[in-house]
Order: C-alpha cells, then structure tokens, then sequence
C-alpha cells in the first residue's frame, strides 16, 4: 500500500476555486484504478493552502494516475491557481 500527500500552495485568495475544482476532479480519483482513498484538508490558519491525502493499493497505480493527470492537462490547469509547484510526497510507514 502506498500513502502519498500532495500540497497545493494557492495564490491569495485562490484557495477556495481549487477546492471547487476539487469537488468534481477527485471523482475521477476515487474511481482511478489502485485508488484506496482520497481525503482533502485545508490548512487552518491558510485557506490558500490544500493537502490531499492519498491511499492507492501500489506506487506504480499511483504514477500511472499522475500520467493520466498529465496526458489530460490536470496539472497544466492547476498552474495558475497555484503559487508554488505542487509538492507530492511518497511516505513509508515505520513501526516506530
């Protein structure tokens, strides 16, 4: 199994779209093959800022969906909603 989040640092006031954007995109997510889960948070005490966590049954399930995301002009779209690049981080669990 793996667990990736995705940090989405929206331009001021820009937050809020992305979400909208959100609320119809991540269906497409959720029926993607591999996809475990898919949670959306926004930060506190920055609306502008947007994680989403991920569940996807393999890493290699996962990339296969960010090149469909790509191939469709998903990531391209989000480019001037965004402030910085998206982050995406792959996390390990450990038993500690």
């Amino acid at each position: 199994m793996q667990k990736v989040i995705l940090l989405f640092k929206c331009q001021p006031g820009m937050g809020e779209g992305l979400l909208e954007t959100f609320t119809t995109a991540l269906v497409d997510t959720r029926a993607f093959d591999g996809c475990i889960s898919v949670e959306t948070y926004v930060d506190a005490d920055n609306p502008d800022t947007i994680m989403l966590f991920e569940e996807w049954e393999s890493k290699a399930q996962q990339e296969t969906y960010v090149g469909w995301r790509i191939e469709n002009g998903m990531i391209e779209m989000l480019a001037p909603i965004l402030g910085e690049p998206m982050e995406m981080r792959y996390l390990d669990s450990h038993p500690a």
